[in-house]
């Protein structure tokens, strides 16, 4: 068959054209080579990079004695108030984006753990340092007062007396230069 005819037979086929994808079918992570993150199974925690542990990654030294402990109920009070806390701002407008796409499986955890220790409630902070943990958020100053607002309500409906919340906010304050990035 001459080249020609096998042109004009081709020319004369119809064309079918494809079905157009279904966007909704795209897997734009595999697309872009996004790898999918995959909870642990032990503790819900979505993988981070190792970083060195050390108790100064909490930002702040210890209270000495127990009476910080007592006044936010020990651990179990201090998981409580970290657990309103991290609902409270998680439904809070004006920061709930921070907290959208954030492990807060994680962030319970480490928050308990930070303030525990900080109000020397015997626990360790394994945690990332402030500055790493906070890089890239974008959290500007009124972020932050937006979540220490939500703190005071959680330290409030605990019943943490006033003097007591004002102690373990003077040692949070100081973080903010390592937590505000704009």
């Amino acid at each position: 068959m001459p080249f020609s005819l096998a042109l004009a037979l081709l020319a004369a086929q119809p064309v079918v054209d494809a079905p157009p994808e279904d966007p909704a079918a795209v897997d734009w992570e595999k697309e872009f080579g996004i790898e999918k993150k995959v909870r642990d199974p032990v503790t819900g925690e979505f993988p981070v990079d190792p970083y060195a542990q050390d108790p100064a990654n909490a930002g702040a030294r210890p209270f000495a004695g127990d009476g910080m402990a007592r006044a936010f109920g020990g651990q179990d009070g201090i998981r409580s108030i970290v657990d309103r806390l991290v609902d409270l701002n998680v439904k809070d407008p004006r920061i709930a984006d921070i907290f959208r796409n954030q492990d807060t499986v994680r962030l319970r955890r480490t928050l308990f753990e930070q303030i525990c220790f900080i109000v020397g409630a015997g626990c360790s902070y394994t945690g990332r340092d402030m500055k790493s943990s906070h890089k890239d958020l974008g959290t500007t100053r009124a972020d932050l007062n937006a979540l220490v607002e939500n703190l005071q309500q959680a330290m409030r409906e605990h019943k943490v007396p006033f003097a007591a919340q004002n102690r373990l906010l003077s040692r949070l304050a100081p973080m903010d230069k390592d937590v505000v990035e704009r």
